[in-house]
């Protein structure tokens, strides 16, 4: 399978959900809770925004402007759709851009915002890459998948460790933040209710109906398999895996 084909079916599967990856309004309004008031005139870029869920939940939570990014253009457009529709248009600017390029001045955000994204990029590359984007003591905020086992059984590395990936455990992102020119503020695990309600059950609901639209396509039900795989891990052993939020500031002492 090629790795367009991949992507086209991966995109099917999750514009069928509303939320693209585990979180819920109250880790993201914890996270919120460890940085000063976002207040009207300061400005937050969601990097990976999705179909906006986190974005929507940040504008009823602040008096910020937002700009969500996403590198798919379906995604935008639901989440303009949902900002309009919430009556949040006006501070919501959502725009499809590539987070490994995303073509925008120094100081420009008080905020940056990458719940469950920032692995498309790397960590610690991402941290590294969108420091510059932030004003002096600006903060960031994002949650990243991490081993919460020293010990995870094989058949969790061989799902989630290929030659792209950079899994670690939490120490080691906390090591990765401080290296990358950021002071760690906090951080803490996803619960569960925000892998369960808000993603693996639509998750699971979703890939039903497109093994329904795809029965006999081996290659579209090999990505279905991939995500089910996920899900079956996750109940099987609760604790190996999960999101940790990570919410750091801008560190000046080192330039």
């Amino acid at each position: 399978m090629s790795t367009e084909e991949f992507w086209t079916y991966f995109h099917e599967i999750y514009e069928d959900i509303p939320r693209q990856g585990p979180g819920d309004r109250e880790s993201t309004e914890r996270a919120l809770a460890l940085l000063p008031p976002l207040s009207p005139g300061q400005r937050i870029l969601d990097i990976g925004c999705g179909s906006g869920a986190q974005t929507i939940d940040l504008a009823r939570a602040t008096g910020a402007q937002i700009v969500a990014v996403d590198n798919h253009p379906p995604f935008v457009t639901q989440l303009a759709g949902r900002a309009a529709g919430e009556g949040l248009g006006k501070r919501i600017a959502a725009q499809v851009g590539d987070m490994n390029n995303l073509g925008m001045p120094d100081a420009s955000f008080d905020a940056i915002w990458c719940e469950g994204a920032i692995f498309i990029i790397g960590f610690a590359k991402g941290l590294a890459a969108w420091r510059h984007l932030l004003v002096p003591g600006g903060h960031m905020v994002v949650s990243e998948f991490c081993w919460l086992r020293p010990d995870p059984p094989a058949e969790y590395r061989e799902l989630f460790i290929d030659e792209n990936s950079d899994a670690a455990d939490v120490e080691a992102r906390r090591k990765a933040v401080t290296s990358s020119g950021y002071r760690l503020l906090g951080d803490f695990v996803l619960p569960d209710r925000g892998w369960w309600e808000n993603y693996y059950i639509p998750l699971g609901q979703a890939l039903e109906r497109f093994r329904e639209r795809h029965a006999g396509n081996r290659e579209a039900l090999d990505v279905a398999d991939r995500s089910q795989r996920e899900i079956d891990l996750y109940r099987k052993h609760t604790g190996v895996f999960g999101y940790v939020f990570f919410v750091m500031q801008k560190d000046e002492s080192g330039g």
